[in-house]
This record gives structure tokens, sequence and C-alpha cells, in this order.
């Protein structure tokens, strides 16, 4: 038979809590980063982009083009899905929308369907085909 456990008289009080660390210093010509939907521009309309719409790049990145828009024309020098670019950059969903709508504006990148699986014909009728060219 094992003893009843003692109760504490007085309830303990919770540690103290943490000192904030100081803020770092910064120089006067210094500015925090500015967020991507700041720099995009305006709100306005975007094109109809879906996860597995595949974007292309139809020009090579300019000195004078936007760091985003550089490292999304170099990732799209072959189809990727919008999905896989805002995974490659770290990015959400929503704010690739964004870039990509100002970079399909601007005839950047163009974008594609991708291919639907049911517009292929069936395995079964291509094996049909195959055996009866084989026959001949």
């Amino acid at each position: 038979m094992t003893p009843p456990r003692r109760r504490r008289r007085h309830p303990v009080a919770p540690p103290p809590p943490a000192p904030a660390p100081p803020p770092e210093p910064q120089e006067e010509g210094e500015k925090k980063p500015e967020r991507l939907y700041t720099i995009t521009g305006p709100d306005g309309e975007r094109a109809p982009l879906d996860l597995v719409t595949l974007i292309v790049a139809r020009a090579a990145p300019t000195s004078s083009s936007a760091p985003e828009q550089t490292a999304v024309l170099r990732l799209c020098a072959a189809p990727l899905s919008v999905a896989e670019v805002s995974a490659y950059l770290g990015l959400p969903f929503s704010v690739v929308t964004v870039l990509l709508t100002e970079m399909l504006a601007a005839e950047l990148v163009q974008a594609r369907a991708p291919i639907v699986r049911q517009a292929l014909p069936d395995r079964s009728l291509l094996e049909t085909v195959m055996h009866g060219l084989q026959r001949l």
C-alpha cells in the first residue's frame, strides 16, 4: 500500500516571465524589407490560375527585373505548376498568383492548361490498335 501524497500548504508561484530581448539597433538608412504584396502594386483582377496550371517562361530575366520575377523566370525555363513554383520560392499560393498575374500581363510567362487525364484515349483501346498493327 502506498502512502497518500502530501499537498502543499501554500501554492507555488509561477516563475517570473523572461525579459524581452532588446531591439536591434538600426542604422539611419537601413529599412526593413517590404512584403511582396506591397511590391507587386495595386490590387486588381487575378488571372484564373489553379494549383496545376503550368507556367513557362517566355523571356530571360533582365537586370531590371524584380528578384521574385527573376527567380520565377529561372525556375520556369521548363514547365512548372503553380504549386511547384510556390513551393520552390517558399511563398504562399495567393502571393504567387499575384506575382504571376503581373508577369502574365507583361508577357514574361505563359500559362498552360494541364493535360487532363480523361482526354487521353483508353489504354485498352491503344493496346488493341497496337496488336492489330502488329498482325499486319
